[in-house]
């Protein structure tokens, strides 16, 4: 059951993306967002930071980085990313489809976008990197096995959003990480779906 914040933020996401697709997102005013959903300015600003949020906001991060720091300490650092990523992608919330390639193709074309999607992914590099430090694993180390892994993401997730015919965004992001070289699974560990 979702609750009345919960409600207003999919809509405020929904309208706002709506307008830039109609209007261009340079074109469109946070107010005119607020006004379009029924809410005022102030509203939408409790609701996200910035209007660039709309579209590049990440809320999974600490998830993802609880995921990453639960997996076994003996695995390689890589494994251990590659495999704290599926585990997080398969927990998330059911995303819309169509809300989600859009969000993808906005901050692909657009120069401010595509650098506020970039400093976002390396904020989750950076809690990534904190969670494995955190249980031993040196920097450079961290850095390296994270940076692979959010690129292959990265990489499917642009091709997903960008190729109408690309079918689900799960199946494409376990693809791309089982892409990467790694280790097989034991025999009591749940294949990956999403």
């Amino acid at each position: 059951m979702t609750t009345r914040a919960e409600r207003t933020t999919a809509l405020l996401q929904s309208t706002a993306l709506r307008l830039f697709l109609e209007r261009g997102y340079d074109e469109t005013t946070v107010a005119e967002i607020a006004e379009a959903a029924g809410v005022s300015h102030m509203t939408f600003f409790r609701h996200f930071p910035t209007k660039e949020s709309v579209v590049v906001g990440d809320p999974y991060d600490p998830m993802i980085a609880e995921s990453v720091r639960r997996q076994p300490a003996d695995l390689p650092a890589f494994e251990r990313v590659r495999r704290g990523l599926l585990a997080a992608w398969s927990q998330m919330p059911e995303m819309a489809m169509g809300e989600t390639r859009d969000r993808i193709r906005l901050a692909v074309r657009h120069p401010g976008l595509r650098a506020a999607t970039q400093e976002g992914t390396r904020a989750t590099e950076e809690i990534i990197v904190g969670a494995l430090e955190d249980t031993g694993v040196p920097r450079f180390d961290a850095i390296v096995a994270t940076g692979a892994c959010l690129g292959a993401i990265m990489a499917a997730l642009v091709d997903w959003g960008l190729e109408p015919d690309a079918g689900q965004l799960g199946p494409r992001l376990v693809a791309a990480l089982d892409a990467l070289p790694h280790e097989p699974a034991l025999p009591h560990e749940p294949p990956a779906r999403l």
